[in-house]
């Protein structure tokens, strides 16, 4: 056990053996992306206190036990990850059946976000058993925390979490054209021997702004923000900026408020498309009424053919 951590768990169980944690139940558990101090109290109870858990990696997960000072033997680590979810969540359930409490951690973070669990929690609740979250470290709210990406009001308000994109290029920029119309916030993961590739694919966004997140919470954690059209040179001025995992922000975009958007739009697409389908793009990005829209595309197109 590192030392260091002989009081925290001291400390977990004076401020969280007070409450119930009920058997026959899961029990999601955050852990950190990082750095071993960003653990909870109340993880650390919950993993001392459960019979079993289930996890991506037992190896990492029991090294990460030890850390904290944790034994759990090799019998009570339950491996469950994205190759044989169905099959863990059936070993999972067996073990809730019989009233033990088990829980459920990724190899960092939050589970059921990016990793595995979401067929865990799934499984669990459709036998009509409790699923308890445990909340701790996320990389997606770490990175949107410092990003300054967030708009409180108006059309971009809140986030999408994309997660990966396609790892082929064609399929990777279709994905980027389609969230150039998501006037949100959007959040992307990328690892670091794809992140270049993904930097090019963005560079069509133009000056749409982006943060690069890159190991948060770790020694040589980096947060910058960039304009997309730069990220590739900006990338390639130093192979130290490529290492890492990469949480990648999309700012929402900028629109002028003294710009008629569904009108620009409008003007653009109907050269070149059908107008009920003109209409139907311009009011999924813009959320203007589709019947105002068809009237003015009607008048737009009453004007062109006088010209």
């Amino acid at each position: 056990m590192n030392a260091s951590f002989a009081s925290a768990l001291r400390a977990a169980s004076d401020v969280a053996s007070t409450q119930h944690y009920p058997h026959g139940a899961l029990y999601v558990v955050a852990t950190p992306i990082g750095n071993l101090a960003d653990i909870s109290l109340r993880a650390l109870h919950v993993l001392q206190l459960v019979d079993c858990v289930a996890c991506e990696d037992t190896r990492h997960t029991q090294g990460l036990l030890r850390s904290y000072g944790i034994e759990k033997g090799g019998s009570q680590l339950l491996a469950v990850h994205q190759h044989n979810e169905h099959e863990g969540a059936q070993a999972v359930l067996a073990h809730l059946q019989q009233g033990r409490r088990v829980a459920y951690v990724s190899d960092a973070g939050t589970p059921g976000i990016s990793d595995p669990g979401t067929r865990l929690a799934a499984a669990v609740h459709a036998a009509a058993m409790r699923v308890v979250a445990v909340p701790g470290v996320s990389s997606v709210t770490a990175a949107l925390s410092v990003a300054g990406a967030i708009e409180a009001h108006g059309a971009g308000t809140g986030f999408v979490f994309a997660g990966f994109l396609p790892i082929k290029s064609g399929e990777r920029s279709a994905a980027v054209e389609q969230l150039s119309r998501e006037s949100r916030c959007v959040v992307l993961l990328e690892a670091p021997h794809r992140i270049a590739d993904l930097a090019q694919a963005l560079a069509v966004l133009g000056q749409r702004r982006v943060t690069l997140a890159r190991e948060l919470t770790k020694q040589f954690e980096s947060v910058t923000s960039q304009p997309a059209d730069q990220l590739p040179p900006w990338l390639a001025a130093d192979s130290n900026r490529s290492r890492g995992e990469f949480v990648v922000i999309l700012h929402p975009a900028s629109v002028e408020k003294d710009v008629d958007l569904p009108a620009v739009l409008l003007q653009k697409l109907l050269p070149v498309l059908p107008l009920k389908t003109a209409v139907r793009i311009t009011a999924d990005i813009t959320g203007a009424s589709r019947n105002a829209l068809y009237d003015q595309a009607l008048a737009l197109r009453r004007d062109a053919d006088k010209i």
